[in-house]
Order: structure tokens, then C-alpha cells, then sequence
């Protein structure tokens, strides 16, 4: 640790000797010590050693000194005291790609990380603002179309679907039950089979697969298992 008021006196040559020393001394140093250097000067900046393990970088003014960050020895980091970012913040792209910010794992578990993206093609501004609370189990983030954001319950339309609704595991789920019951059911071919099921039908206890087929004026029922073709008998009344 070392200070000095920067200022080389006019002197004998062992005295500028040491005078010039010492003045180094404290620029290696950068004037450390647990006070404000005698010669600082607005911008000058100092280490104040007045916690040992904790220094503080300083700059001066010209009037007060002003706190830029903490040196911790231990952990071998430095904490700069205003860290807070002003907004907005931007994060800018490349000629190839929109701007991203990544979010790395814990060290110790690798090297890989969580990014967020902007779109590489933009047409205008788009802002998304943030819920200010979390929502409950099972809701999603939704939109109100103008970018602000809330977690909401998702209502599941099917009045347009464009592909098959396939249940998760078979056998094991309704469409409707004994009491809520669909208005009526429009289909094309209607197929029907037992074949998964661990026991057969409550009748004869077999199994069976089966096709209903709509005709011009009839109605036909095919046997998938055997090939065997039927006819409804149908009666007008």
C-alpha cells in the first residue's frame, strides 16, 4: 500500500530517487490506502483499504468520492456498485441471426443454457409485457393480442379441428358418459371393436370388429374379421 501527492519536488538526486519511487509506489499501487490520496484530482480514482479483505475502488470528483466497486479477495470477483442496467435494455443482433440472451446451468452440471430469441425477421416493434404474479397449476401464458401477458386457464375449442384426436392410451376413455350425453353424433363409417379389451362382449364373451356403411337406400354391416357382408332390414314407416 502506498500514496502520494504526485508531486515531484525539486530536490537532490538520492531524495527525487526515492520521491519518484514512492510515486510509482503508489500508481502500482493504485494509491491504496484507507483515505483519500492528498493529491487526487477530479478523476482520480483510489483503493480504499479500509476493509482489508473487502476494498473499495473509488473516483474522485473533485469533490466527493464516489464508490465504483468492491473487490472481493476471497471469491476473486468484483461487485460494481451501481450494477442496475437502465431501460431499455438493448441486446444487439447479428447480420445472421436476431439478438439472444442466455441463461447457463449451474457449472458444476455442464455447460449448457436456456435462450430467449428474437425472431430473425421482424416486421414492427413487438413489447411483451410480463404477468406481475404467477398463476396456478395447469394454466398457461396467454396473450391479449397487444402483448400483454397473463397465465389463464385454456379453453379447447373443437368446432374446426384439422387432424385426428387420438386418445393417450386406449381403451380407457369415454366420449361422453351416462350423464352428459352429445346431442346427436355425425360421422362417416362407423367402426367398432372390442379387439383391445381383456375380456370379451357381456353376451357370448367374444370379441368382434365391425364397420357400419351407410348405402343409397340400405344400410351395411361388415364383419372385419370374417369379410362377411349384412344388411340392415329396414322397414319404412
Amino acid at each position: 500500500m502506498a500514496q502520494h501527492d504526485m508531486n515531484i519536488a525539486n530536490q537532490g538526486f538520492p531524495a527525487f530517487r526515492s520521491d519518484l519511487n514512492n510515486a510509482l509506489s503508489a500508481i502500482n499501487s493504485m494509491q491504496s490506502g484507507t483515505s483519500r490520496p492528498s493529491g487526487a484530482v477530479a478523476g482520480t480514482m483510489w483503493l480504499d483499504t479500509t476493509n482489508a479483505t473487502n476494498p473499495t475502488i473509488k473516483f474522485f470528483d473533485g469533490t466527493d468520492d464516489i464508490q465504483f466497486a468492491t473487490v472481493d479477495y476471497s471469491a476473486n470477483t468484483i461487485d460494481f456498485s451501481d450494477s442496475s442496467l437502465s431501460t431499455p435494455v438493448t441486446v444487439t443482433g447479428s447480420a445472421s441471426a436476431g439478438a439472444e440472451i442466455r441463461l447457463p446451468e449451474d457449472t458444476d452440471n455442464g455447460s449448457n443454457y436456456v435462450a430467449l430469441k428474437a425472431a430473425d425477421t421482424i416486421a414492427s416493434d413487438v413489447t411483451f409485457t410480463l404477468p406481475a404474479a404467477d398463476g396456478t397449476t395447469g394454466q398457461a401464458l396467454t396473450t391479449n393480442g397487444s402483448g400483454t401477458l397473463s397465465f389463464s386457464d385454456v379453453s379447447v375449442s373443437l368446432s374446426a379441428v384439422g387432424e385426428d384426436i387420438i386418445p393417450s392410451t386406449t381403451d380407457t376413455y369415454d366420449l361422453g358418459s351416462s350423464t352428459k350425453v352429445w346431442a346427436n353424433i355425425y360421422t362417416g363409417d362407423l367402426n367398432l371393436s372390442n379387439e383391445s379389451k381383456s375380456e370379451g362382449n357381456s353376451v357370448d364373451g367374444t370379441k368382434g370388429n365391425w364397420t357400419i356403411q351407410e348405402g343409397a337406400d340400405d344400410l351395411y354391416l361388415l364383419n372385419n374379421k370374417s369379410g362377411k357382408k349384412y344388411k340392415f332390414k329396414l322397414e319404412e314407416i
